[in-house]
């Protein structure tokens, strides 16, 4: 492990958990929620996580869990159930359309080294995750749906209320209706999908993309597979503008694939079960942060504190870690210190890997013309004369700064 990758190691609990917050309330059981429960649980708290839909489930398609974000599935006793369903990726490679030209060239670490990031299918790690939370005894309670608070008690969408709660943590996403933030949308989204991985000399262990300047791009990552099923999965992808969708199903499917495989060759496998334009589903994207996630009795972690594009691969990987440093203040320092902490314990982590992904995602996505030429001309081959390749490298496995910073209480 490197310099950089020591002062990213989660710090020592060892005596710890003298501050006990007994009552705590999750809204939402996704990645993050499920996650911090899953911790919080497993030292006697009282966890009880409120998730919208009948039966707790996930949405979406496949994702990256980087390293750091590994270590904290590990702390929560689901990294060895995600790493059996996953598959490392060890690279992303990424090539113009029209000309062949190399414009994005990253590997997770030296040939044989430790570090890897794990694609795997949303489905997969969320059960990995609900699994090792019913198994701590968090309780939860899926059909709902949050829709606001009042002190320390949650009111649902049926007019029932909960509480109160010593703390009420927001896992609730980008929706979330306890948060305050106000995100700005991104001119880009994408249709995702989720495909068998067909016959196809695309590597196994690489997220392999395409592009036609930045108003086209199209991926294929490999994602392991789902519980109880061997077929190996792949999570395709393509941009659209954010208002595109309606066009983009309103054109024959074919014209689409032609579209796709006449940028790249390589995609046609990948679309033969892609049969109907309901197999890809919408994404659009916003980008903002909470200057300060957290208020009394209330801490908002992932998509509720911090919201960006997806180019970079660290939406997960941001919400376990809140989960992560939310956790470790409560165990070291009273609530209302703990808070503190918390914010400070994440706040020049997010800030950075926010203002990377608001450079970064213009080259790729976007109508611009200029910035593509500078993407392929200057950054690129800039991108590889050392050190910068080691930098990119801690860019994408989250430990270009440490992830945790200080959980000393400082006022914020």
């Amino acid at each position: 492990m490197d310099s950089a990758d020591r002062t990213a190691r989660m710090p020592s609990r060892k005596g710890k958990g003298r501050y006990m917050v007994q009552d705590i309330a999750v809204a939402g059981a996704g990645i993050g929620g499920l996650a911090f429960a899953t911790l919080a649980a497993r030292e006697g708290r009282r966890v009880t996580v409120f998730d919208q839909f009948d039966a707790p489930r996930p949405i979406g398609s496949g994702l990256v869990i980087q390293p750091v974000g590994q270590m904290v599935l590990d702390v929560a006793g689901a990294g060895d159930s995600a790493r059996a369903l996953g598959q490392k990726i060890h690279s992303m490679l990424g090539h113009e359309a029209t000309t062949g030209r190399r414009v994005l060239d990253v590997t997770y670490d030296r040939k044989g080294g430790p570090h890897y990031g794990l694609g795997i299918h949303r489905a997969a790690l969320f059960d990995c995750l609900l699994t090792a939370a019913r198994d701590t005894g968090a309780e939860i309670r899926p059909d709902h749906r949050v829709s606001a608070r009042d002190g320390q008690r949650l009111i649902f969408a049926n007019g029932t209320s909960d509480g109160p709660f010593e703390l009420i943590v927001d896992a609730a996403g980008a929706a979330s209706p306890l948060s305050p933030l106000q995100s700005r949308p991104l001119g880009y989204g994408a249709v995702w999908g989720t495909v068998p991985w067909p016959d196809t000399r695309l590597p196994t262990d690489r997220l392999s993309q395409r592009y036609r300047a930045a108003d086209r791009m199209i991926g294929a990552l490999p994602i392991g597979r789902l519980p109880d099923d061997q077929q190996p999965l792949a999570a395709i992808f393509w941009s659209l503008p954010a208002d595109g969708h309606d066009a983009w199903r309103a054109a024959p499917l074919d014209h689409w694939k032609a579209e796709a495989t006449a940028l790249w060759p390589d995609f046609a496998p990948f679309l033969e079960t892609v049969t109907e334009h309901d197999v890809m589903t919408m994404a659009r994207y916003t980008h903002g942060t909470l200057r300060t996630p957290v208020s009394e009795g209330l801490a908002h972690i992932g998509d509720a504190a911090h919201r960006a594009s997806p180019q970079l691969g660290q939406g997960a990987n941001m919400a376990l870690l809140d989960a992560y440093a939310l956790w470790s203040a409560l165990d070291r320092h009273p609530l209302d210190e703990a808070l503190r902490a918390y914010v400070l314990a994440r706040r020049w982590h997010v800030w950075t890997y926010q203002v990377f992904s608001a450079v970064f995602t213009p080259q790729y996505q976007s109508d611009s013309r200029f910035l593509p030429k500078l993407r392929d001309h200057i950054l690129f081959p800039v991108s590889r004369i050392p050190p910068v390749p080691g930098i990119l490298s801690r860019l994408v496995r989250g430990t270009l700064l440490p992830p945790l910073g200080s959980l000393h209480p400082r006022q914020p």
